[in-house]
């Protein structure tokens, strides 16, 4: 699995069109839809993109899209594109393949539905021409981030959650690892963030926590104010990539990114995370929070990616749907 940052053919999303996503009013419709678009459009400006969209909304979804922007249409539950659609990978002799995980709405939650997403990581595998490659893992793709060289980070709540994968061991998963997208070293951190821990999150994944920004170095989310159980949590987290050494038999270097000073909402306390930024050819769709730390945030991703520009999209709607940019989102790599 290459890093993503590597140079990207395309990238996918899928178009919000029913339940807790959509919202049940007017207002929160075109919210979803306004901020789904922003993220497509921006991405747009650097590299194609494809949107999934269900045939209810052939009509609705180019009203809110660049013309630019290729549509397929299949049967939607929701519109998570990193956690139902393929991880793509390149095989040594250059050709395109699609780990097809099982999905089953984030270790099978009282709340999500998936009968129609459990199916779409095969289709964009079809429609992306790649050599689909199933596996029997209950993974998603936001519980993982790759440098590209063999290293990926994972957390034990996510692969190990009985829910998921009741029964498997670390090295079972570690072997599964390396067979689909090629990784020879797993580092597990301990867990996710505090709400991605709660009754509507995903128990915990990476991809608000850590990313690596090049093979080497990683971006943490870092919680400084102590009031916030996340502060906790990122100390934890720290301690285990200062333990832990990559596929080339590195240290880790870490920068750390802080967290929005925005602690908590109305339901609770925030997983706000400037880590759920997406790569870009020669950009970064980064979010933003309305918040104190958005500057500082942007001004640390342009030093992480030097030559690429940073644009942001608040991204308080998808947070609130539980999500950010890189959930929404997925690369399919130039061959």
């Amino acid at each position: 699995m290459p890093h993503e940052g590597d140079r990207h053919e395309r990238t996918w999303l899928a178009w919000p069109t029913a339940g807790y996503t959509l919202g049940d009013t007017a207002e929160e419709a075109e919210e979803a839809r306004t901020t789904w678009a922003a993220v497509a459009n921006a991405t747009a400006e650097f590299e194609p993109v494809s949107v999934v969209v269900d045939p209810r909304d052939r009509d609705i979804a180019p009203r809110y899209l660049s013309g630019s922007i290729e549509l397929h249409e299949a049967p939607l539950n929701d519109a998570w594109m990193r956690d139902m659609g393929p991880t793509f990978v390149r095989s040594e002799t250059g050709e395109l393949g699609a780990v097809d995980w099982v999905f089953n709405g984030w270790g099978a939650q009282d709340w999500a539905q998936w009968d129609k997403d459990s199916l779409v990581g095969a289709q964009v595998a079809s429609w992306s021409g790649a050599e689909l490659i199933s596996s029997g893992l209950v993974n998603e793709g936001g519980g993982i981030h790759v440098d590209g060289e063999g290293t990926v980070l994972a957390t034990d709540t996510v692969q190990l959650d009985p829910g998921r994968n009741p029964g498997i061991t670390k090295p079972e998963i570690e072997a599964e690892f390396a067979r689909t997208i090629g990784a020879t070293t797993t580092i597990w951190l301990p867990r996710g963030l505090t709400r991605d821990s709660e009754r509507f999150g995903t128990r915990g994944h990476v991809d608000i926590v850590a990313a690596f920004a090049r093979p080497g170095v990683v971006l943490l989310h870092t919680q400084r104010d102590k009031s916030h159980p996340d502060a906790a949590v990122s100390r934890e987290i720290r301690a285990a990539l200062e333990s832990a050494t990559d596929a080339a038999g590195r240290a880790l270097k870490i920068i750390e990114v802080p967290a929005p000073a925005t602690l908590r909402d109305d339901e609770g306390w925030t997983d706000y995370s400037y880590i759920n930024h997406l790569l870009v050819n020669d950009g970064v769709i980064a979010c933003s929070f309305g918040d104190a730390h958005d500057a500082e945030a942007a001004a640390l991703l342009a030093d992480a990616y030097p030559g690429r520009r940073v644009v942001t999209v608040d991204a308080r709607p998808l947070f609130a749907r539980g999500g950010g940019i890189h959930c929404i989102t997925q690369q399919q790599p130039a061959l």
